[in-house]
């Protein structure tokens, strides 16, 4: 069993056969809460925990997942290329519409932190959590962050835009396709796309390209936020 497991078969199986399940469970139950990323961690820290198998083992294989996540973002361009004369009529919405999404986000983290005596660390691995796995990962490791931190915070804030976005609309009345697309890309990175291609291809399309706004506004505007903040 031990020689196994220390493989990295190992963590590409338990990640699969995890998600498979939870994909199974979410289409049976329809809950949204019980996505099946949610899932999959559960079973998987359950695994681990109950054979008392260290992360460093298991991510021998789910470190070969993360790596395909970022070419597995390109795929996104499809819907993106049927919208094109949408985006060349509103680019300076989005753009502006991107921007200050993540500088909401960097406000209302550092202000929580600060209200909740929240470590330094901990917030400055917050910062990215907007953006996908694998560039907050590389810019909570440039700013001082706990890229595993990162990535945890960053699974999670996809999750619950995911969960809980499209309420968000609803409540304040959010109709415009492309304000909903931006919003879910902006701050949910690829679990919010998701759920925006879910709601519909031009909410699709524009959330995947605020995935890719937003990860190369964040890599310069994060490091600048730190200096102006003196973090």
């Amino acid at each position: 069993m031990a020689m196994y497991v220390d493989t990295p078969l190992f963590g590409v199986m338990i990640s699969i056969v995890a998600f498979i399940i939870g994909v199974h469970i979410n289409k049976k139950t329809k809950i949204a809460i019980l996505n099946p990323l949610v899932i999959s961690y559960i079973i998987i820290i359950s695994i681990l925990l109950y054979f008392n198998i260290s992360f460093e083992t298991y991510n021998k294989g789910g470190s070969i997942i993360s790596f395909f996540i970022a070419p597995a973002t390109v795929v996104l361009a499809v819907p993106l290329y049927k919208n094109i004369k949408l985006l060349k009529e509103r680019w300076a919405s989005i753009l502006i519409g991107t921007t200050l999404g993540i500088l909401a986000g960097l406000f209302s983290i550092y202000l929580l932190c600060k209200l909740f005596k929240i470590d330094d660390v901990v917030m400055v691995s917050l910062f990215p959590k907007s953006t996908t796995a694998a560039i907050s990962m590389e810019i909570a490791e440039q700013i001082g962050g706990i890229p595993s931190l990162a990535v945890a915070f960053t699974a999670i804030t996809g999750i619950a835009g995911n969960l809980i976005g499209d309420y968000i609309f609803r409540i304040f009345n959010i109709k415009d396709k492309v304000s909903k697309g931006v919003a879910l890309g902006t701050a949910s990175h690829a679990l919010g796309t998701a759920r925006a291609m879910e709601i519909g291809e031009t909410e699709g399309a524009l959330s995947s390209l605020a995935i890719t706004v937003a990860g190369i506004i964040s890599v310069f505007i994060i490091p600048w936020f730190m200096k102006i903040l003196s973090i």
